[in-house]
């Protein structure tokens, strides 16, 4: 059995909201990827009982994430995506892409937990390693434009960490363009509550942004776009939620607390 501990323990965490997106608002959301697994792990799901809201924000980040990434593969010829810290991410089964290249990057022990969940396929390239060493880099044809992918991941390191790896990316990718989920500094104490619930307790929340633009401004980088999380989600299934989830999700909105942020190096 492959023990997975600290930030790799959360993996589940997403993984497991898609699964209850999907099944309750299918139109809103689907994973036909994360289905497939729901009895294989039952037992987890059992025991982690989280609030409808944080589900939804979970899965909420990958609808957005679904769209932002369509948006760059339609502007560009062959590319890479590069999901860092991809845990058991499935964002390659929801695009159903056959033309790209998507590498999966997570350390060797999620890995090998992803290739027994997940499998490998054609076009899609595990690489069991730090992401903020780099090496892995050598392995990859960095003049096709790339698209960087890092859901739930920055948030368990430092400020200073997190700038210094996005210049270095931009300094191995001249072409390249990175999306990531993030909350304001507000949300950092809501967050840690949360998966601490979930049993969770090596994996403290740190990394937040207050201010978007000014993050780019810091990483030397060019704001594309910043996304509350729920806009989407209230205009399409805000009735069928509970009204607590819809309060929530409105104040999350328009306060900044939960966003994607997407930068062009």
């Amino acid at each position: 059995m492959i023990k997975l501990e600290g930030v790799a323990d959360t993996l589940y965490i997403p993984l497991i909201a898609r699964i209850y997106v999907s099944k309750r608002f299918p139109e809103y959301f689907f994973d036909g990827k994360a289905l497939s697994l729901e009895n294989e792990l039952m037992d987890k799901i059992n025991q982690k009982k989280p609030s409808e809201f944080f589900q939804m924000a979970s899965a909420a980040r990958y609808y957005l994430l679904d769209s932002m990434t369509k948006n760059f593969l339609a502007k560009n010829d062959k590319s890479n995506v590069i999901n860092l810290g991809a845990g058991l991410e499935t964002v390659y089964f929801r695009l159903e892409n056959k033309r790209d290249l998507f590498y999966e990057v997570d350390l060797p022990k999620v890995i090998e937990k992803r290739r027994s969940l997940l499998g490998e396929s054609l076009n899609e390239i595990l690489i069991g390693a730090d992401m903020f060493t780099l090496d892995w880099v050598k392995s990859i044809d960095r003049t096709l434009p790339t698209l960087f992918i890092v859901m739930g991941v920055f948030q368990y390191y430092g400020e200073e960490k997190i700038i210094a790896f996005i210049k270095d990316l931009k300094n191995s990718f001249p072409k390249a363009e990175i999306i990531f989920d993030a909350t304001n500094e507000k949300g950092v104490k809501f967050a840690n509550r949360y998966v601490k619930k979930t049993g969770n307790t090596s994996a403290p929340i740190h990394f937040f942004i207050n201010d978007a633009a000014q993050f780019a401004k810091i990483t030397e980088t060019t704001l594309i776009d910043r996304c509350p999380f729920f806009i989407e989600a209230r205009k399409t299934i805000g009735k069928r939620l509970k009204l607590l989830t819809r309060l929530a999700m409105k104040i999350v909105d328009l306060s900044g607390r939960a966003i994607l942020v997407w930068l062009r190096f």
